[in-house]
């Protein structure tokens, strides 16, 4: 039998993790126009780009993919979204202030790693996005069961984004799957780097037919997990060129569900 278990966190790679963010941190609080930064989310996101670009590369979700997903935030307006990981900030600033501009009214971003949330906090704060971005430090799974049940703050996911490790990508779905909290014709679903380094089982999953979900099911020890592979999505995969190589983006939306 087939398993998909909660994976180890994998070793550090040479590119993220290595003292690089808290350069970026130093580089950012040193700028001369740093007076200019502050309270404007652009002018922060373009400092961690040019630090991107002429320092040490970073790993967030950068200009491209970023702007073809604050497109998707003005078109479905979502009140609240939510980041599985945080990173350094880069996407909470972007996105944050994207629903902010169109009338939203919090932005969550889930971060394992606490220095990496701090990083991140100190961006979200000099970007004057304190009070709108909330940064939560935890797993992704155990924070989704505590909005969702324990805190009681979100009852439905009308936007999520998926951009920590790909091997939690289709686990953490069947538990939004299993809290009830993915709404037909409503929620939006975006998962990174699908195709670099890749995430086959969740686009198997989001692409699969109800009947192929259940033959996944049935071939896969879920654990305690219950998903629902009677839901129907639809799913595309624009293709982007990043400073990596090529990667896509997985864009889903719940559509309907078919009884058992």
């Amino acid at each position: 039998m087939s398993t998909i278990a909660k994976p180890h966190a994998p070793e550090p790679q040479s590119y993220c993790l290595d003292g690089r963010e808290v350069d970026l941190l130093h580089y950012i609080y040193m700028r001369p126009d740093i007076k200019e930064l502050r309270g404007n989310p652009q002018k922060v996101l373009v400092a961690i780009d040019e630090y991107h670009s002429n320092h040490n590369m970073l790993i967030n979700v950068g200009a491209v993919k970023g702007a073809h997903i604050t497109g998707l935030i003005a078109e479905h307006k979502p009140s609240t979204m939510i980041e599985l990981g945080g990173y350094i900030g880069y996407s909470a600033i972007l996105f944050g202030d994207a629903i902010r501009e169109n009338g939203g009214k919090k932005f969550y971003s889930l971060e394992k790693n606490p220095e990496m949330a701090a990083v991140a906090s100190q961006l979200v704060e000099l970007a004057g996005l304190r009070d709108f971005v909330h940064i939560m430090i935890g797993s992704s799974d155990e924070l989704l069961v505590e909005l969702v049940r324990e805190r009681k703050e979100i009852d439905q996911i009308e936007m999520l984004f998926l951009d920590h490790w790909q091997e939690l990508y289709l686990p953490d779905l069947w538990l939004l799957e299993e809290l009830g909290v993915l709404v037909q014709n409503k929620t939006l679903l975006v998962a990174d780097n699908v195709i670099m380094p890749g995430a086959p089982q969740y686009l198997e999953w989001v692409k699969g037919s109800p009947a192929h979900k259940r033959v996944m099911v049935e071939k896969l020890n879920l654990g305690p997990l219950r998903p629902n592979p009677n839901l129907i999505y639809e799913t595309e995969v624009p293709v982007f060129e990043s400073d990596w190589g090529k990667d896509g983006l997985a864009i889903t939306k719940v559509v309907g569900e078919v009884k058992a």
